[in-house]
């Protein structure tokens, strides 16, 4: 007796729903969305700070917000929840992704991850360079690392926008030279922007780690469970006065790259359950039968990935389409009419704009040239000189972790305006060049002349 129903006899309205949903679902995995609404986002916080309502927006984010259990009540402005709260998960699903390039990916060779980290190297000292030397005074030279950051969201998606005749290896190397500027950035966040530690702190957090470990040890597989002490890391970083968000990294690092270990591997038990069911009609009518075998499913299906994988899958689209746009929303919308642009706020801005357009690319084609004419490294396959001038152009889109350190390294509201409009008009001007010559790039590759000339040849 077969008790599933056949596809066909679906109703015609579901059929619907499940196919807008399934498209709806690859829309959301196309990378260029992704930076096309926190472009969208941040174009809406700044036309919201300079509207008529201009009050409200800034209104809105000091709106204080309790969360506690019991006698342990914190309270901090909305503006606190989004950039420390938040944003930690964003740093979660950048640790994963650390963790996982370590494990199998352009990390994972030393030959591989020798070119990306020497690029990313230049693509942070030569802007940070720039931006000192416009910025001698000691108060505007702490934003010295606020152009030394690459969005990966941004970057990746104006890639992506130039079509799927990218070489591979130019995607890769791109998304390599990110993932070390964000090692190095979180690095800079915990060494240069943490203020006095206090060492009560860190036994919370060290408290933190070890429930971790404790449940990886004792095979606990459901996400859920790490919440708890993933919160207990938070709160001790808190305590320390480092950075909070920083707890998301070393909860990504911490995350398994490996499935927990089973009696029967994923695969074994899905057909085990089945040929069960199929076989045996009468368990179709034991609940608690039914329960258990729904239990075996549910673990198959939850460990055919690893932990590393199955997280930050499952973390994508809220934060690519929540937390991040969310932060813009929050961050971006400087008010221009109100903004300080004295020579002191003018030379941040100057610095940090110059640093992201012109430091960013000559930093990373500068270091990746020195180290191949040195015979040190060599470039991969299908990566020419002009997509290493692509990658350098697009690393020089920062916004999300260049609006992050601007905002630890001034405590001025106009240095710290004028270095967020020096990331926004730095940001958008390196992804109008990096799209500009991608254009020109894409027309000189070899594969897309010759499929361009098949085209003709068909029409």
């Amino acid at each position: 007796m077969d008790h599933r129903l056949p596809t066909q006899d679906l109703p015609r309205v579901q059929r619907l729903a499940e196919r807008a949903f399934t498209t709806l679902q690859r829309f959301l995995h196309v990378e260029a969305v992704g930076g096309g609404v926190l472009l969208a986002a941040a174009a809406a916080a700044l036309i919201w700070a300079n509207s008529a309502f201009a009050d409200s927006y800034h209104a809105l984010w000091h709106q204080h917000v309790s969360i506690g259990f019991g006698g342990f009540v914190i309270s901090r402005s909305l503006h606190f929840w989004i950039n420390e709260g938040l944003m930690t998960i964003f740093f979660l699903v950048v640790g994963m992704e650390i963790r996982r390039e370590i494990h199998e990916g352009a990390l994972s060779r030393f030959d591989q991850a020798i070119l990306p980290v020497i690029a990313a190297a230049g693509g942070v000292i030569v802007p940070a360079l720039i931006y000192s030397g416009l910025n001698l005074d000691p108060v505007r030279g702490r934003g010295w690392a606020v152009p030394t950051a690459t969005d990966i969201a941004f970057a990746v998606g104006a890639l992506a926008l130039l079509g799927r005749s990218i070489p591979v290896n130019l995607r890769v190397f791109l998304l390599a030279l990110a993932i070390i500027d964000d090692v190095i950035a979180v690095l800079i966040i915990a060494l240069v922007y943490s203020g006095g530690l206090a060492p009560a702190g860190f036994v919370v957090a060290a408290l933190g780690m070890l429930m971790v470990f404790g449940l990886q040890r004792i095979g606990i597989g459901s996400a859920l469970a790490y919440v708890p002490p993933g919160a207990l890391v938070w709160t001790g970083l808190l305590m320390t006065g480092a950075h909070p968000t920083l707890a998301g990294v070393v909860l990504g690092l911490m995350t398994p790259v490996r499935s927990m270990p089973l009696r029967e591997s994923p695969l074994q038990m899905v057909s085990r359950v089945v040929a069960e069911l199929r076989d045996n009609d009468a368990a179709w009518k034991d609940t608690h039968r039914l329960r258990s075998r729904r239990r075996a499913l549910h673990i198959a299906r939850r460990e055919m990935l690893p932990p590393v994988v199955r997280v930050q899958t499952a973390l994508h689209g809220w934060v690519a389409f929540g937390i991040m746009p969310l932060f813009a929303l929050a961050n971006a919308g400087i008010t221009l009419t109100t903004t300080d642009l004295t020579a002191g706020a003018q030379s941040v801005m100057m610095g940090v704009g110059l640093a992201l357009v012109l430091g960013k690319p000559v930093g990373v084609i500068g270091a990746t040239w020195l180290a191949v004419k040195l015979g040190r490294c060599r470039l991969a396959p299908g990566l020419s000189w002009s997509g290493v001038c692509l990658i350098g152009l697009l690393a020089g889109i920062g916004f999300t972790m260049s609006i992050f350190i601007a905002m630890l390294a001034f405590t001025d509201e106009a240095l710290l305006n004028a270095a967020k409009l020096g990331v926004l008009l730095g940001s958008l001007a390196a992804a109008m060049l990096g799209l500009g010559w991608g254009a020109v790039y894409v027309r000189r590759l070899p594969g897309k002349r010759q499929s361009d000339l098949a085209k003709g040849e068909q029409a």
